[in-house]
């Protein structure tokens, strides 16, 4: 039914202008705002936030970056200023970088948050 029909995510943050200056100056995203909310221009996909007075942060991941360098990219995010969530049971390094990769369990992982709590990755496949 859905097989040649675009599609894109959602989610709600509680302050629109946190987000636009999370997403847009320390993410670097592309992001355009709207009247209902900000579209992030993501490569490939398009994910739209949207503002919500009783806010409940996700308590799943709701959106990953794939990259290149996993190490290079938690450098960076903590370098302006993001902090890495550590899961128990996940064997995260000092970086909080769960090393999937090298005990064959997925990828190279880290976790951190938005400004609204949403949890976010970066992973390298």
């Amino acid at each position: 039914m859905f097989k040649n029909t675009p599609a894109f995510s959602g989610y709600s943050v509680d302050n629109i202008e946190k987000a636009k200056e999370f997403y847009g100056n320390v993410l670097g995203v592309e992001v355009e705002e709207t009247k209902q909310g900000l579209n992030l221009k993501i490569p490939g996909t398009s994910v739209f936030l949207y503002p919500k007075t009783d806010h409940v942060p996700a308590t799943f991941t709701v959106l990953n970056f794939a990259v290149e360098d996993i190490d290079a990219a938690v450098d960076a995010l903590a370098d302006k200023g993001v902090g890495f969530e550590r899961y128990e049971g996940m064997h995260q390094d000092e970086k909080g970088i769960a090393r999937g990769k090298a005990v064959g369990m997925g990828p190279d992982i880290a976790w951190f948050k938005d400004p609204a709590g949403n949890i976010l990755s970066v992973l390298e496949g």
